[in-house]
């Protein structure tokens, strides 16, 4: 019993960037090393050794089975799940005027992994996203975060639509991207209180969702392919916000 009760609080990451940035969060209970010599490397043990982490020596083969077959890069590491957070908590805790990103039905983990990448390299606020049917945080998402999955504030939530009215109630207007949107992403002003609302590829935002979005925008696109990647459509809205920030700064 008490090995499941641990398990859904713990997650398992792999590869140096997102091992040294648990490592940096305090996140990381355990790791499971093999031999590798390069400086980043060096670096990660001393921090581990630094902070008391029970570091284990296994063989390669060993390895390469903790992460089912992952590039884990000679290292993989038990951590702690963050603190839950709320949708409020998001507001209340924002570092200035809110910038939140909204994740309606993106289960793919390298998806979510690229956005929460973008969202703390952006200086976002956190991550809103459904817990039904969601990628877990550790593994491809923690890798693919490069170990912003250890820093940004995840809020998750039942229903994605009653979260957007919670934002709305506290001030914070509701920005849909959708590719067949005739408003152009960066004709709405960012400098306001933002929670930018991005659906899965293929999907899009659901009917509900786009419904209680205050404006839907779309990203104009010149070339042959139909729609960009939900990750890198996110991050183009977000440095969008940080530019109109920069321009217009927030009080």
């Amino acid at each position: 019993m008490s090995s499941v009760v641990e398990s859904l609080f713990s997650m398992r990451i792999y590869g140096i960037n997102p091992v040294l940035e648990g490592l940096r969060a305090g996140r990381v209970t355990a790791i499971r090393i093999a031999a590798r010599g390069d400086d980043r490397f060096t670096q990660l043990l001393r921090l581990a050794e630094d902070k008391g982490i029970t570091i284990t020596r296994v063989t390669p083969g060993e390895l390469v089975r903790l992460p089912r077959g992952a590039a884990h890069q000679g290292v993989v590491a038990e951590a702690r799940l963050g603190e839950h957070h709320s949708v409020e908590d998001l507001i209340v805790h924002a570092k200035g005027v809110p910038l939140i990103v909204v994740l309606d039905g993106i289960e793919d983990p390298h998806n979510v992994g690229a956005i929460l990448r973008t969202v703390d390299a952006a200086g976002a606020d956190g991550v809103v996203r459904q817990s039904r049917r969601a990628a877990r945080l550790d593994g491809a998402a923690a890798k693919a975060s490069a170990g912003a999955v250890a820093h940004v504030p995840v809020a998750e939530v039942v229903n994605i639509a009653r979260a957007l009215e919670t934002l709305k109630d506290a001030g914070v207007w509701t920005v849909g991207l959708d590719g067949d949107a005739p408003t152009r992403y960066d004709d709405v002003d960012f400098t306001l209180p933002t929670a930018l609302v991005v659906g899965a590829e293929g999907a899009g935002l659901r009917r509900l969702v786009r419904e209680r979005c205050d404006w839907l925008v779309s990203i104009p696109r010149l070339g042959h392919v139909q729609s960009l990647n939900v990750s890198v459509a996110t991050g183009i809205a977000l440095f969008e916000a940080l530019r109109q920030r920069a321009r217009k700064p927030v009080r």
